[in-house]
């Protein structure tokens, strides 16, 4: 007898990544299969074995990416072939979307299912606008309606007389076109034309756009602002808390669309802080890592750990790597012997700290002046035995100035670096399409990699807004190869550094 599969029906959330309950995120990391709707944000697919398949199911308003029958019946499918389903619905399934109509299908069809609430749009999106749905001063009820209802209907189900004249805070999903013409309704039944109105589009994301009006005027504001779906509306007096409780848009870099380019495996450090910071973080990953080439040398390198005086890390991903192939051959961190250990930048040092490892000596900048200033004013390293360990393709600055020092340098490869040419989530398509406020650059290699993908000059000439950031030197060198001048070069060469220099800029420009 087959393995029986479930499904399990996941409230993704409004947009922000965020706010995916843990039991979602739970459920993705052992999924076999998932099928997203238009509205999920798909950086919650990084959740996901890579392994997975993935299937994205659309669902917007005349977008239909899979009709709901073909869609109901592939999840029986997948769910009898044995396998775990995640069927991801923006917002939560049982809030005016497909997920009830989904449940009974599985049911009928004897398909073990299980319902994760979401955080919803209707709730979430106005609190990241500065509107509480309900406030003591205001009012203490609250009703949510449709603006989308069945087009199979005949006639509306909504008693908009009533609706009218029921008191409190009322809350319009998925009304964009037809807010003209609910405001004229509700006014028609006696609702006062001055009463506020916000309408706020793709609410909790880096790009949200909000605007306000009352009844009388919310129809011609929308149409002036060019506001398209999704959104949602607000509509009652807790609208004129929005002045002083939105948050969310008062974030230094909100309405910044800035691209990470790290390896999707890092991008998340970066990512997160911009993203805490207000921007509309795109991830397009120019890079990803694999082995060395020449791994016997590594293998070789580990089997002379005791004959080293100095081990040197240049980046967190040699730290990573290195450990990995040493716990392969070695079981006890004893058998790292007696080097000293030197750890290039406060990035490269706590990833060493986190494997309970004394750094004797940490230059601040990762280029080769600075670390050599470091190690004289430490100790001569003249006929010092030192393994340099770090990426395959790497400048030949640094060992060359050990050895005009008198070291016996060995250059290791822990790593190298491929091209990332994977767009699970569309990012690159939607860079292409229409461009972006910020590229950032934290190495050499993510500059060449991005360019032999998308020609930067190219790019930068086709989207003239786009300012290049660049974590250092190294980054700008590769840069200038590229007749591409950065915009700005972070002080300290460091992740935080990075967002520091593209806070100041941001601030500069205000």
């Amino acid at each position: 007898m087959n393995k029986k599969g479930t499904v399990y029906l996941v409230g993704a959330g409004p947009g922000d990544a965020g706010l995916l309950t843990l039991r979602g995120a739970e459920l993705l990391s052992r999924a076999d299969v998932v099928v997203y709707d238009a509205l999920v944000n798909t950086d919650l697919l990084r959740h996901a074995p890579k392994t997975a398949e993935f299937i994205y199911g659309g669902k917007r308003a005349r977008e239909h990416s899979i009709p709901q029958d073909d869609l109901n019946e592939l999840l029986i499918a997948k769910a009898r072939e044995g396998k775990t389903v995640v069927r991801l619905k923006g917002g939560d399934p049982y809030v005016f979307g497909r997920g009830g109509e989904e449940a009974v299908q599985l049911a009928d069809a004897s398909v073990p299912f299980e319902v994760v609430p979401g955080v919803s749009s209707f709730v979430a999106v106005p609190n990241y606008a500065g509107i509480p749905l309900t406030h003591r001063d205001y009012c203490s009820r609250l009703t949510l309606i449709t603006g989308h209802e069945d087009p199979a209907k005949e006639a509306s189900s909504i008693d908009w007389e009533q609706v009218a004249k029921t008191p409190g805070t009322k809350v319009i999903m998925m009304g964009t076109d037809r807010i003209s013409q609910i405001s004229e309704t509700l006014m028609n039944h006696g609702m006062d034309p001055a009463t506020p109105v916000a309408m706020v589009r793709w609410g909790t994301t880096g790009h949200q756009q909000s605007i306000a009006g009352t009844l009388a005027t919310i129809g011609k504001v929308a149409a002036q602002q060019n506001i398209a779906p999704p959104t949602v509306a607000v509509i009652g007096d807790v609208v004129n808390l929005r002045s002083k409780l939105n948050w969310f848009e008062h974030r230094p870099l909100f309405g910044e669309r800035i691209v990470v380019t790290r390896a999707r495996e890092q991008a998340s450090q970066l990512s997160a802080r911009l993203s805490e910071l207000g921007a509309d973080v795109l991830e397009v990953p120019a890079i990803k890592l694999g082995p060395p080439t020449r791994r016997q040398e590594l293998v070789d390198a580990l089997l002379e750990l005791n004959s080293y005086d100095w081990l040197i890390f240049t980046s967190p991903n040699g730290v990573t790597t290195f450990f990995e192939y040493f716990f392969r051959q070695f079981h006890d961190m004893r058998d790292i012997g007696g080097a000293r250990i030197a750890a290039v930048g406060p990035a490269t040092a706590k990833k060493l700290k986190e494997l309970h490892l004394q750094v004797d000596l940490m230059p601040d900048e990762a280029i080769a002046s600075s670390i050599i200033e470091a190690f004289a004013e430490f100790e001569s390293i003249e006929n010092l035995k030192l393994c340099l360990l770090r990426a395959e393709v790497a400048n030949r600055e640094l060992p060359a100035a050990l050895e005009a020092r008198g070291a016996i340098v060995d250059d290791i490869a822990c790593y190298k670096t491929l091209p990332e040419t994977e767009d699970l989530g569309g990012a690159s398509a939607n860079l292409e399409k229409a461009g972006a406020d910020w590229l950032t650059f934290t190495s050499g290699s993510t500059v060449e990699h991005f360019h032999a993908r998308f020609n930067l000059p190219a790019l930068l000439k086709k989207f003239p807004q786009m300012k290049v950031a660049s974590i250092g030197p190294e980054t700008s060198k590769a840069l200038s190869a590229l007749d591409v001048a950065p915009t700005l070069e972070a002080k300290l060469h460091t992740i935080e550094g990075l967002v520091d220099a593209l806070l100041a800029n941001n601030q500069k420009q205000k």
